[in-house]
């Protein structure tokens, strides 16, 4: 199989197996949502995409940030210590963010659609494995946006899950390290940061913390991700 990264900017392109990650926090907070027992959660790129859902699927919670803030009328953010906390049984949700769902709606072009972080790495890999016989192809979408190192946290993901899919054993604590010294991890190092706090740093560093890949499927229009073991 070969092994590819691509951008938000490239990721149209990309075909085979596409993992979009975002380990800070988008995806770590869905991992978390998944965790609490959430049912399905509706990827979308826009704010006011989010808002349309919402109006379909009334019972449905929205979560999500823009430029990393809450966004007004939303139930959640986009942090996952808060998350955590939540009963979210049957659940479904609703997430825009701008970069990890952004990463999700733009791989129109993918085979097997897959969103991951730290947080269900092994499991990706897992999953990957099973379904690698169909796919020649395996694209890494890194979704931090700003240059030059921003993104690094989602770099160390994919090197991690590459790793596990060569049948290596990758440094856990040289990844944790690399991602809590990235600039996106500085930033929950900040105490006047109160919109990102060093708990979702903490909760976003848990590798391997759940079982389950998460998988997205195109339905009736509609980006669904739900998890899959």
């Amino acid at each position: 199989m070969e092994f590819e990264r691509a951008s938000l900017a490239t990721c149209g392109t990309a075909s085979g197996i596409v993992v979009a990650i975002d380990v800070l926090r988008a995806f770590s907070t869905a991992a978390y949502a998944f965790g609490a027992g959430a049912q399905s959660i509706l990827l979308t790129g826009s704010v006011e995409e989010a808002l349309a859902l919402k109006q379909r699927f009334p019972h449905a919670l929205l979560m999500g940030e823009v430029n990393g803030l809450p966004i007004p009328g939303f139930d959640f953010g986009n942090s996952p210590t808060l998350i955590a906390r939540q009963d979210l049984h049957a659940r479904q949700l609703i997430q825009r963010t701008s970069a990890g769902t952004q990463g999700i709606v733009r791989s129109q072009n993918a085979g097997l659609l897959l969103a991951s972080s730290l947080c269900c790495a092994g499991a990706t890999a897992k999953w990957i494995r099973w379904h690698a016989a169909q796919h020649a192809c395996l694209t890494f979408v890194i979704t931090g946006q700003r240059p030059p190192a921003w993104g690094d946290e989602d770099a160390a993901c994919a090197d991690y899950i590459e790793a596990l899919l060569k049948g290596q054993q990758p440094d856990t604590a040289a990844i944790i390290q690399r991602v809590r010294s990235s600039p996106a991890g500085q930033v929950f190092m900040n105490e006047d940061e109160p919109d990102f706090p060093a708990s979702d740093l903490e909760h976003c560093l848990a590798i391997d913390r759940f079982d389950f890949a998460m998988q997205v499927e195109k339905r009736d229009g509609l980006m669904v991700m739900k998890p899959v073991l």
